[in-house]
């Protein structure tokens, strides 16, 4: 009898150490397990530089959404970006593609706008910035082209 309750004991914990390890994995592999929640919106880029799906959507630094897809369109980046329920983006808001540091991962930062008017589900945000080239940066570094204050 004692070797049966130490049994059922040690498969409990196998048990619950294997739906912990699904958690995570799902949790630090960025997949939706539970469906999409949220509203997309599209926004069009010349270059996002390394960006991938699953990468997070920022808003003064407070993560709002994920990239959701990325395609090209007519030589351009389109980027859907899935938003979470309750955060509204103006129509004059900026996506930039942004990165933690100078090779940490890259993550998309819209800054509100100060329209009244809102991007609705579906809808696109028409500013966007590509992130700076470093080569091209490095370039003109060693070359004396940077000027102060130019983008």
């Amino acid at each position: 009898m004692n070797q049966r309750v130490t049994e059922i004991v040690v498969g409990l914990f196998v048990v619950a150490g294997l739906l912990c390890l699904g958690y995570l994995a799902i949790k630090l592999g960025k997949l939706e397990a539970f469906g999409n929640s949220g509203y997309v919106v599209y926004a069009d880029f010349a270059n996002v530089a390394g960006l991938r799906r699953g990468d997070s959507v920022e808003i003064a630094g407070v993560g709002v959404g994920r990239v959701d897809s990325l395609s090209l369109v007519d030589d351009r980046a389109r980027l859907a970006l899935r938003i979470d329920e309750g955060v509204a983006i103006q129509e004059d808001a900026i996506a930039s593609v942004r990165a933690r540091g100078l090779i940490g991962d890259k993550f998309i930062a819209i800054s509100p706008g100060a329209s009244d008017r809102l991007v609705p589900s579906g809808g696109r945000i028409r500013e966007t910035e590509s992130p700076p080239d470093i080569t091209d940066l490095i370039g003109k570094m060693i070359g004396g082209n940077v000027t102060e204050g130019a983008p």
